[in-house]
């Protein structure tokens, strides 16, 4: 349903939760693709598993919108979507314009800035306000805009999976000139206001003890207002089948977009020192192809066209797949908050070469008990570790096998749902005045 089409909700009138009742949650995603980046799978998995616990949650989302499981309702909150395929950075029509935050989204663009998390900020928090009553709860997945400041009509609990202050950080680091540079700090303008607003806000739910640290540090938000709750795989999907056949020489990775912080490329340079000496070393990346960029440059220079495969908007079935037929998972990233795609990975029993950047070997486990691990950045030491599993097959069993328990044990969906909930009634009785 769109934003315009409700006057009142099927929640609106309902009585306020109490200490134990079902909570009215209002879940907020300004970005919500689940196969491209960690904010739209959180948005589906959690929110499946909030109503499975029988809660009621609304997901208020903008384009690209969220993909939902079922009894989870999606409110469209549209942007001008000016980033969408195939016309990126496109000038909208003047029928399309509809207020004032239409054109700050524009004249942001324009000037090179992101604006979406402003200006989805400021359609949410008009949003919510004409709502006001219909909701126990709201769950900002990390727009950490100006509009959802001040009273939105029910406590507003917020995730900051890692701060974009690293992403920009890291960018800076790989600019080759002082246009690229210039170019990096424009587009990451939107995060002096995430600064801000991360700062003010009484609670903030993490996915790591690492992005925990990183939030301290380079949002200054104080220690006791975050907690960390960490996130997990479906592990009834991602799940080991041995029927799926393995293919020879396949490794496989997860790589959004082609930035400095997925290190992809320094896996390009590790796949070309493999094929030397295994020429059956192959590459499939989950995610699009850069048609320009380092990445696309590495595989241009080491003559590695017939060795790299790019697959998008594959089902959950096909991709589940393509990871169970691999020889190995790799996480080549210089920085995670989390790190899905190590989790899914793991519980699928494909055995797991990761970097230690970030929050990564939080999820992965000790070097040799779970996962081979490598420092971020080192195409080397990625070489190395990949030869060694590619010529191992009893190692990648045993390696396989530990990864899916310690997943198990430790990341799920359904335990993520219990603690974040936990934190939303803790959030309430905050709010609520004192007797």
């Amino acid at each position: 349903m769109t934003a315009e089409a409700i006057e009142a909700g099927p929640l609106a009138g309902g009585p306020s939760a109490g200490a134990d009742g079902p909570l009215r949650i209002a879940f907020l995603t300004y970005k919500g693709n689940p196969f491209c980046g960690g904010q739209g799978v959180y948005a589906r998995h959690l929110s499946r598993e909030l109503a499975r616990l029988g809660h009621s949650v609304e997901v208020i989302g903008a384009q690209p919108f969220p993909v939902l499981d079922e009894g989870v309702p999606l409110t469209e909150l549209s942007s001008l979507d000016l980033y969408r395929s195939p016309d990126p950075f496109r000038t909208p029509r003047r029928d399309e314009y509809r207020d004032w935050i239409d054109a700050v989204e524009v004249a942001t663009m324009w000037t090179g800035g992101f604006p979406e998390p402003l200006t989805f900020s400021l359609r949410a928090g008009r949003h919510l306000r004409s709502r006001r009553g219909q909701f126990d709860v709201i769950h900002d997945n990390q727009t950490l805009g100006y509009g959802l400041l001040g009273d939105l009509g029910a406590p507003l609990v917020t995730t900051i999976h890692h701060p974009i202050t690293v992403d920009r950080r890291l960018e800076l680091a790989a600019a080759a000139d002082w246009r690229r540079k210039a170019s990096v700090r424009r587009w990451y303008g939107f995060t002096r206001m995430q600064k801000r607003v991360a700062r003010r806000l009484p609670s903030v739910l993490t996915v790591s003890g690492s992005s925990q640290q990183e939030i301290v540090e380079d949002l200054g938000v104080r220690r006791d207002r975050i907690h960390v709750v960490h996130i997990g795989a479906d592990t009834d999907l991602w799940s080991p089948d041995p029927s799926v056949p393995e293919v020879t020489g396949r490794i496989v990775t997860t790589s959004s977009a082609d930035v400095p912080l997925k290190g992809l490329v320094h896996l390009i340079e590790a796949l070309a020192k493999i094929r030397t000496e295994n020429p059956a070393a192959h590459l499939v990346v989950v995610g699009k192809r850069a048609e320009d960029g380092p990445v696309a440059q590495a595989i241009e220079r080491y003559g590695l066209d017939d060795a790299v495969r790019f697959v998008k908007g594959v089902s959950d079935q096909e991709l589940v797949d393509l990871v169970r037929g691999a020889q190995i998972a790799c996480v080549p990233s210089l920085y995670e908050g989390f790190s899905l795609p190590a989790a899914e990975a793991m519980a699928t029993g494909t055995p797991l070469v990761a970097t230690t950047g970030g929050a990564i070997p939080e999820v992965t486990g000790a070097d040799g008990e779970t996962c081979l691990a490598v420092p971020p950045g080192d195409a080397g030491a990625l070489a190395v570790a990949l030869s060694r599993l590619l010529a191992d097959p009893v190692l990648r069993t045993r390696l396989g096998a530990a990864g899916r328990e310690r997943v198990l044990a430790r990341f799920t969906w359904k335990q993520a749902a219990i603690d974040t909930a936990e934190r939303y009634r803790q959030a309430i009785a905050a709010r609520r005045p004192s007797a």
